[in-house]
């Protein structure tokens, strides 16, 4: 096993263990207001995620889980990089 391959593992080992000990003290909530989601991922992410129905409300709180899934995987379906939004059509 390589260094690095080695680095990730023990950075993800540690990382769970500390949400684990956070969630099981209730340091770390399962749900999330809207406000709290703004705050950690901002608030255009946020409302993009809802409008593609990546994540969902319920009973006013969104999933930590779900909404930590969402902001660490590729999900940038309609998003377009600045050069082609700015990009005008030729005529």
């Amino acid at each position: 096993m390589k260094l690095k391959e080695l680095t990730i593992l023990l950075t993800n080992a540690s990382v769970q263990s500390a949400e684990k000990a956070f969630a099981a003290t209730g340091i770390l909530r399962d749900q999330l207001s809207k406000t709290q989601a703004y705050q950690l991922y901002g608030r255009s992410n946020v409302d993009r995620w809802l409008s593609e129905s990546l994540i969902k409300i319920s009973n006013k709180k969104i999933d930590r889980l779900r909404l930590e899934a969402i902001a660490a995987s590729s999900n940038r379906n309609t998003y377009l990089p600045v050069a082609d939004r700015l990009a005008k059509p030729l005529a």
